[in-house]
C-alpha cells in the first residue's frame, strides 16, 4: 500500500529542468522488496520479512551483485536540448522512443543561457568547463544567442513555408533546441547513469537532470536501494593497485608519469584527510 500511494504521488508530476526542460515519471514496476524476492529465488529462501531487505540490498550493493535490480524498471518522458540529449543516449541500456522531426515540426523551444551562467573552458579538462566568464560579458553573448536563434527558426519556417520537407528542413537547426523522448531503463543501469550523470566532473546541464531523477523520484520510491547506492557508490571511493602502494608506503604520489591519474591520487587522499602521507 505505502508503494503505490508513493507511486500515485510522483507518476505524472513534471520537475521542471532548466529553461524549459522537464523529467516527468510515467510508470514503474518493482520496489525494493521486488529486488531482493528477485535475489532470493536464487537459493530457495521464499519470501523474507522487510525488515531483511534493507542488508540483502546493502550486501548486494557492496559486492556488486546488480542482476536483482534489473528486475525494478522506471518509464520517464523527458524534455532536454539536443546537446545534453546527445550524452543522455550514450546510454545504450535504455529503451527509448524520441519526438520525430521527420513526422512533425521540430519543437519551437531553445534553451537560452542565463548572462551570469556562460562557463569558461577548463585548463585542465579537454571536455570540461571550469568557473563562469561574467555577467557583462554574458549579456553580450545573450544577445547574440537570441538573434541566432531566431536566425535558425526563421530560417526552418521559411524552408517548411517553401515545400521542403521536414527531414531535411530541419538540417540546422541549433542543438539547443529542446527534443522529448520517452525513456524506460531498468534500476541496475539507472544507477549506472546517475552515478556518472551525477558527478562534479559531468556537464552541468545533464547534471541538473539526473540529480532530479535520483533525488527527487529514485529516493522517494526505493529507498534502501538510494541509500546503498549513496554509501557505496556516489560518496565512496575506489583505490587503484598503484594507489594502494603508494598508500601502504606512505607516499603523496603513485608511481605513474600520468598527471591526470596523479591529480586523481590526490583529490581521493584529500577525501580521506591524508593531505600528507611522507614520513
Amino acid at each position: 500500500m505505502e508503494k503505490r500511494l508513493k507511486m500515485n504521488e510522483l507518476i505524472g508530476v513534471k520537475h521542471n529542468i532548466l529553461d524549459k526542460g522537464f523529467v516527468m515519471l510515467c510508470d514503474v514496476m518493482g520496489s525494493d522488496h521486488d529486488v531482493c524476492e528477485a535475489a532470493r529465488v536464487s537459493y530457495g529462501a521464499g519470501t523474507k520479512s522487510i525488515s531483511d531487505d534493507r542488508t540483502l540490498i546493502r550486501y548486494m550493493l557492496r559486492h556488486h551483485h546488480t542482476s536483482p535490480f534489473e528486475m525494478a524498471e522506471l518509464k520517464f518522458l523527458i524534455k532536454v536540448p539536443m546537446d545534453c540529449w546527445r550524452q543522455w543516449i550514450r546510454h545504450r541500456t535504455a529503451n527509448v522512443n524520441e519526438y520525430s522531426t521527420r513526422y512533425s515540426e521540430a519543437i519551437d523551444d531553445k534553451q537560452e543561457t542565463a548572462s551570469s551562467a556562460w562557463r569558461v573552458q577548463s585548463t585542465t579538462n579537454k571536455q570540461g568547463s571550469g568557473g563562469f566568464i561574467g555577467n557583462t560579458e554574458g549579456l553580450g553573448l545573450c544577445y547574440s544567442e537570441k538573434k541566432f536563434h531566431e536566425a535558425a527558426e526563421k530560417l526552418y519556417k521559411d524552408r517548411l513555408k517553401a515545400g521542403v520537407a521536414r527531414e531535411q528542413a530541419r538540417k540546422d537547426l541549433p542543438l539547443s533546441t529542446y527534443t522529448q523522448a520517452y525513456w524506460k531503463i531498468d534500476l541496475n543501469n539507472l544507477m549506472k547513469f546517475l552515478y556518472l550523470r551525477m558527478d562534479g566532473h559531468a556537464q552541468q546541464e545533464i547534471r541538473e537532470y539526473a540529480t532530479c531523477i535520483g533525488e527527487q523520484i529514485v529516493s522517494k520510491l526505493f529507498p534502501m536501494t538510494w541509500e546503498a547506492f549513496t554509501d557505496y557508490q556516489v560518496n565512496a571511493i575506489s583505490l587503484t593497485r598503484l594507489e594502494i602502494e603508494a598508500i601502504k608506503n606512505r607516499k603523496d604520489t603513485i608511481d605513474s608519469t600520468n598527471k591526470r591519474e596523479q591529480e586523481e591520487f590526490k583529490s581521493k587522499l584529500e577525501k580521506l584527510g591524508f593531505s600528507e602521507l611522507n614520513v
